[in-house]
C-alpha cells in the first residue's frame, strides 16, 4: 500500500520507512517560524520555564515581525524589542519590514519535502512548494525550537482533483472559497488537503499558494500539492541555482479518506458572506451591497499577480468617493516589483492607499480598522465577527478582481463586467 506526499514527508522526518494515518511520530523539523503575535510568549516560556535554556539549531529558526509593523502603541513596541533582543542573543534570523511571514518563508527558506512548523495557522501555505507546513501553538513551537523535533499524528488525506481552466473573471481565490463552501469550515479537520489534477499545470505558484494557504479555513492540518518544474523555476528565481529540496509524489495506490472533483470551467466569481468563511455564494447574490472599504493584500492574495490584476482594473479609473481602498503587497520583494512595473503609480492615481508590506487589514489591528456597521470587502483570510474592527461591522471575502471593481463602483460588483486591462511591463521591471 502506497503513501501520499504528506505521509512520505512525515515518514522521512520521523526516520521511518512507512507511516499510516493515525500513527503518532516524532519528526525532525526543518524550519521553525514565529511572528510578532506570539513570539514574546514563547520567549517568556523559554527564559522562565525551561531548565536547559538552549536552541537546538538557530539556523533553522526564523522570527518575522509582520502583524503590527510599524508598532502602533507602546505594548507592541515592547514586543518588538523582546524579539530583537532574543534574536540577537541567539543568532536567530529576524525579518522586520520585509513583509508577511508566509511570503518571506516561501521566497527565502522553504524547500520541497520540508517539514515546517509555524506559530501561525496559515503555515499550510508552504504546500505550494511541496512542503508540509502546519501551524502550532507556543508550547509546541518552543519544544521544536529547543529539540529540533515535534510529535505529530499522521493525518488522513483528502484529494481534490482539479480539471479545466478558469473562465474570465475567475481566479484561484474563487476556487478555494468554493471548495471551502462545498466541504464546510470543518470539512477537513486534522486532515491534509492534497490538490492534484491536470488543471494544476496551468496554475502559477501564486495560484497554488492561494489554495494551500486557505486549507486551514476548512480545518485542515495542511494543504499540499506535488512539486514540479515550476517550483524549480520559482526557487531559482528567488534563490539562485541549485535551490535543493526533495520532489516527492503520492503513490498511485495511496489511500485517501475522500476524493472530490472540481471543474474549473464551471466556476464563477464567489463571495464568502459574513460571518462565516464557508457561507459562500455566487457574486450575483451580493450585487449592489454598499461597501465602505476594500482591501487587497494578506498572505492569501497579496502577491504580484494580484497586484497586476488590480492595476489592470484600476488603470484610468478612480476609487468611488465613498470607499477607502487599501492595497498591501505581501512582501518587500513584491512591493519593489510592483514599483518597477509601474503598478504603484496606477494604485496611487486611482485614489487607493498603498500600505507597507504587512498583514494590514486582514489582521484587523493596526491598519484600516473598520467602524460601527461598516462593510469591508476583503482578500483577507477570515471574516468572523469583529475580525477587522467593530463587532457590528461586516466582512465579505472575494478575489482581488472583485474587490477592485467593487471599490470603483462603491457596491459589490461582478468582475466579469470590467475585465482587467493588460499592463505593459515597465522597462525596469524584473518580471
Amino acid at each position: 500500500m502506497g503513501m501520499t506526499i504528506s505521509e512520505k514527508i512525515l515518514a522521512m522526518a520521523a526516520g521511518q520507512g512507512t507511516v499510516r494515518p493515525g500513527n503518532i511520530v516524532t519528526a525532525k523539523v526543518n524550519w521553525c517560524m514565529s511572528n510578532d503575535v506570539t513570539t514574546h510568549l514563547t520567549i517568556d516560556m523559554f527564559e522562565n520555564k525551561l531548565r536547559e535554556k538552549k536552541i537546538y539549531d538557530a539556523d533553522s529558526v526564523v522570527f518575522i515581525v509582520d502583524h503590527n509593523i510599524p508598532a502602533e502603541n507602546e505594548k507592541t513596541a515592547k514586543v518588538h524589542q523582546v524579539m530583537r533582543r532574543f534574536a540577537g542573543q541567539h543568532n536567530i534570523k529576524l525579518h522586520e519590514g520585509d513583509g508577511i511571514c508566509h511570503q518571506i518563508m516561501l521566497e527565502t527558506y522553504v524547500q520541497p519535502g520540508n517539514l515546517v512548523l509555524g506559530a501561525d495557522s496559515h503555515t499550510c501555505s508552504y504546500g505550494a512548494l511541496g512542503a508540509f507546513g502546519t501551524g502550532v501553538g507556543c508550547a509546541d513551537f518552543l519544544y521544536a525550537m529547543a529539540t529540533g523535533t515535534t510529535w505529530m499524528m499522521v493525518p488522513e488525506t483528502i484529494k481534490f482533483d482539479l480539471k479545466g481552466r478558469f473562465p474570465e473573471g475567475v481566479y484561484a481565490r474563487d476556487l478555494m472559497l468554493k471548495i471551502i463552501g462545498a466541504i464546510g469550515a470543518n470539512g477537513a479537520n486534522y486532515q491534509a488537503m492534497e490538490f492534484s489534477g491536470e488543471a494544476l499545470r496551468h496554475f502559477s505558484i501564486d495560484d497554488r499558494i492561494v489554495l494551500c494557504n486557505l486549507a486551514v479555513e476548512a480545518g485542515a492540518k495542511t494543504g499540499i500539492m506535488e512539486p514540479d518544474d515550476l517550483v524549480t523555476e520559482y526557487l531559482k528565481e528567488n534563490r539562485g541555482m541549485n535551490p535543493g529540496g526533495l520532489y516527492l509524489k503520492s503513490d498511485k495506490d495511496a489511500i485517501y479518506r475522500k476524493s472530490y472533483t472540481f471543474d474549473l470551467n464551471r466556476l464563477e466569481p464567489v463571495i464568502a458572506r459574513p460571518d462565516h468563511v464557508d457561507d459562500v455564494v455566487a457574486v450575483s447574490e451580493c450585487l449592489g451591497i454598499k461597501i465602505d472599504q476594500g482591501f487587497i493584500g494578506s498572505c492569501n492574495n497579496g502577491r504580484i499577480e494580484e497586484m497586476r490584476i488590480t492595476a489592470g482594473i484600476l488603470k484610468g479609473k478612480k476609487v468611488h468617493p465613498d470607499v477607502r481602498l487599501l492595497i498591501t503587497p505581501a512582501s518587500k520583494r513584491v512591493y519593489l516589483q510592483a514599483l518597477a512595473e509601474g503598478l504603484i503609480d496606477i494604485f496611487m492615481d486611482s485614489g487607493a492607499m498603498v500600505m507597507n508590506p504587512n498583514c494590514s487589514v486582514c489582521w484587523g489591528s493596526c491598519q484600516g480598522v473598520i467602524g460601527e456597521n461598516e462593510v469591508l470587502l476583503s482578500t483577507g483570510t477570515r471574516n468572523f465577527k469583529g475580525r477587522a474592527g467593530h463587532a457590528t461591522s461586516k466582512v465579505y471575502l472575494a478575489s482581488a478582481a472583485t474587490v477592485a471593481v467593487s471599490a470603483i463602483r462603491g457596491v459589490i460588483s461582478d468582475p466579469r463586467d470590467c475585465p482587467p486591462a493588460v499592463i505593459p511591463a515597465h522597462p525596469s521591471s524584473r518580471a
